[in-house]
């Protein structure tokens, strides 16, 4: 018998990664998020529009993206960092992703 997946819900308080536990890449992406850049992708700081509807509703705008490189990849790979707030280089949260949004994990500094 095969158990259909269920559809990722929202985030919630138990779905939480201390920022040390995520990979190199990341916590070097969060440090240039919060140093206002360089940014090595053209994308990066960008409007996050929330289409999966996985974090909390907030207005458009609210939410922005930042790519964390993926070792190995000649592309911007799948893993992401979201924050929301302003001004950009103090979030107030922040969500990492390493399924190209399919789930988020928030970033407990």
């Amino acid at each position: 018998m095969t158990i259909a997946a269920q559809p990722p819900g929202p985030v919630t308080a138990s779905d939480s990664v201390a920022l040390a536990e995520l990979p190199r890449e990341a916590r070097l992406t969060e440090t240039l998020i919060r140093a206002g850049g360089p940014f090595p992708y053209a994308k990066d700081g960008t409007t996050f529009g929330n289409r999966e509807r996985l974090l909390p509703r907030r207005a458009r705008g609210y939410y922005r993206e930042y790519t964390v490189p993926t070792p190995g990849t000649s592309d911007r790979g799948v893993r992401r960092i979201v924050c929301g707030g302003a001004p950009a280089e103090q979030p107030e949260v922040c969500y990492y992703s390493d399924d190209h949004y399919a789930s988020f994990r928030r970033i407990a500094r």
